[in-house]
This record gives C-alpha cells, sequence and structure tokens, in this order.
C-alpha cells in the first residue's frame, strides 16, 4: 500500500506546492531565539512583534524571498571596553523565516522599545464567476 501525499490526491488539483510549503516550514529554525508573537489586527491584518532588546535598526535586515518573510539580525560587537558580571541579554545573530501566503504583504516595519514590529496585509480578491463554454467535437459548430 503505497502513501497518498497531499499534494497528489485526487481532488487537490494545483496544491503540489503546498507540500513544499510545509516541509519548508518544517525546517525553519525552531530555537526560540528571539522571542516574537504574532496577532490578528483585524481580518486581513496581522502584526509580528519579535524582542530585540540590544538591536539597533541598522542591525536587522528584513526581506521577502519566494513569499517567505525572512527577519535577520547581527549586533555589532561591543568596542568599549565592558567588564560583565552578568550577560543576561542575548544579543546573538538570528534568522527568523515566516512563510507568507498568496495575497499577504508586508505593509511596513517599526522598532521602538526593543520591539521590532512588522505589519502584514492581506489583499482581498474580487470574487470572480466565470462561465466555461462547452466546445463540441466540431470546435463548436453547430
Amino acid at each position: 500500500m503505497s502513501k497518498m501525499t497531499l499534494g497528489a490526491h485526487p481532488f487537490l488539483l494545483g496544491f503540489d506546492q503546498l507540500e513544499r510549503l510545509v516541509e519548508r516550514t518544517a525546517k525553519t529554525g525552531n530555537d526560540g531565539y528571539p522571542p516574537y508573537n504574532i496577532e490578528q489586527a483585524s481580518e486581513n491584518r496581522y502584526r509580528i512583534t519579535l524582542a530585540l532588546a540590544g538591536f539597533r535598526e541598522e542591525d536587522l535586515s528584513i526581506t521577502v524571498e519566494d513569499r517567505q518573510l525572512v527577519i535577520r539580525g547581527r549586533a555589532a560587537e561591543d568596542t568599549e571596553d565592558r567588564v560583565y558580571l552578568h550577560r543576561g541579554i542575548a544579543t546573538r545573530q538570528f534568522q527568523r523565516s515566516f512563510v507568507l501566503a498568496d495575497g499577504v504583504d508586508v505593509s511596513g516595519a517599526t522598532m521602538e522599545h526593543g520591539l521590532l514590529h512588522v505589519d502584514l496585509q492581506r489583499s482581498v480578491p474580487e470574487t470572480v464567476v466565470q462561465t466555461i463554454a462547452i466546445n463540441g467535437k466540431n470546435g463548436g459548430d453547430a
């Protein structure tokens, strides 16, 4: 007995990319750093918030690569001679990825109080009804 994959189901025509999407999502880093929230601001608006204490705007990069939102951070090295008795604020390099659905776009990003906010907007397509003509064997000639 062979296992039927999600993209091979007969009722899911053209959804073979969905299986690749699930695989890609499973491969994204899951180490918990940096911590983040995802909130739904309205029916078509979302906000991803990352806690980035110790990072500056110039330490961060936000890109969309093949429907995947990628946020990278690399804090500048301390140039001052500091002696830490305890260092509990992590500023290590990171990459956090989020797969975006079709029609979801990044509408902006802001940094305030050590929190990076990335706002997402879903475009709502108009409902379209399409009528399909049935052509006979003779190419529609009667």
